[in-house]
């Protein structure tokens, strides 16, 4: 689906299906869980925040099922290379691992292998893959951003075509990179405008001269947050509201429609710890385990755990979102990059 309001109504729907299915259906089976104690362990690999999710996960897992944990932080990117590296080689290490765009790449290389957790069956469709390559665990919801003390309330952008507006020249800021950035952003304009009418408005955004950073989507609204710059764009929304909450002067933008990517976790093919890989993942889509992403101000794709921040999402905020799956990415992204190098650069 290339443009998909997120339906409160389906979300209640699944709610209430799910609670007709016997209880023992979203647990693991005995025999996995066996065969993951005694291999001990699993290997990680994620661009969740460490200190924010995955730390309290990671505690959780062992608790419960005493199988330990060893895990690494990296970019999108960054493990799609570790990963293709390691499968080459014929020495793979990790056993489960996250990302937010490149599957497609490690599919065709056959990197990564078919599973079918009982816990995905709650799921709404847009959160698993129909071929069984992966589920998501969280998803997120970029939108833009102003520094309040920077940008008075009626001076804020609220439709794309505010971004034009002669003041903005040199005053917005964006990554260059990843759908958390620059290629994200444009993306969602040609989804949203179309093809003519999109590529017209990029053209004339192109004039603004938007200042590109090269860091993480948090280290962007950072700088924002400490005035260096008025307006950032395709910033994580719960970003923005976490640090409101703490006296920060930002303000995420209900600029519609938003855009929602999402983590999706996947097991690697000859893996180490194969039963471990896959009880991990068990755990990451259980009740329990959402509940940590909900506590962590992430948002859970259960529908039966709601967001912590429940105006941040759309179908609970009333708000609408371009939902940008996996196989959206495969297909597009080379050219929203190649976008931003033609326009912006």
């Amino acid at each position: 689906m290339l443009v998909s309001r997120i339906s409160a109504v389906a979300a209640a729907l699944a709610v209430g299906l799910a609670s007709l299915a016997p209880a023992r259906a979203q647990e693991p089976s005995v025999d996995l869980v066996a065969r993951a104690k005694a291999e001990g362990k699993v290997v990680y690999y994620t661009d969740l925040i460490v200190d924010q999710i995955v730390r309290p996960l990671v505690a959780a897992f062992e608790a419960k099922y005493g199988v330990k944990v060893e895990y690494s932080r990296a970019d999108s990117q960054d493990t799609i290379l570790k990963v293709l590296s390691e499968h080459k080689a014929g020495k793979m290490q990790a056993d489960v691992f996250g990302l937010t765009s490149g599957h497609r790449a490690l599919v065709d290389a056959g990197a990564v292998r078919r599973f079918d957790p009982v816990n995905a069956a709650i799921l709404p469709r847009e959160f698993k893959d129909a071929d069984h390559y992966w589920v998501s665990s969280n998803y997120y919801v970029m939108t833009p951003a102003v520094n309040t003390d920077l940008v008075a309330e009626k001076d804020r952008p609220r439709v794309f075509e505010d971004l034009l507006a002669p003041v903005w020249k040199d005053r917005i800021v964006w990554k260059p990179n990843d759908l958390s950035g620059a290629p994200g952003f444009i993306g969602n304009v040609l989804k949203t405008m179309g093809e003519d009418r999109g590529m017209d408005y990029l053209r004339k955004l192109a004039g603004q001269r938007i200042k590109s950073v090269n860091a993480s989507a948090r280290a962007v609204l950072d700088q924002a947050i400490a005035g260096e710059h008025p307006l950032a764009l395709q910033i994580f929304n719960h970003h923005a509201a976490l640090s409101a909450k703490k006296g920060a002067p930002v303000q995420w933008l209900r600029m519609e429609p938003a855009m929602i990517s999402m983590t999706i976790e996947t097991l690697t093919a000859n893996a180490p710890h194969p039963a471990a890989g896959e009880l991990f993942v068990e755990f990451l889509l259980s009740k329990e385990g959402q509940s940590l992403f909900q506590k962590a101000d992430y948002f859970p794709t259960r529908p039966d755990i709601q967001p912590s921040m429940p105006e941040l999402a759309p179908a609970t905020g009333g708000f609408k979102a371009n939902f940008m799956g996996p196989d959206d990415v495969t297909r597009d992204y080379e050219r929203w990059a190649k976008l931003y190098i033609e326009l912006f650069r």
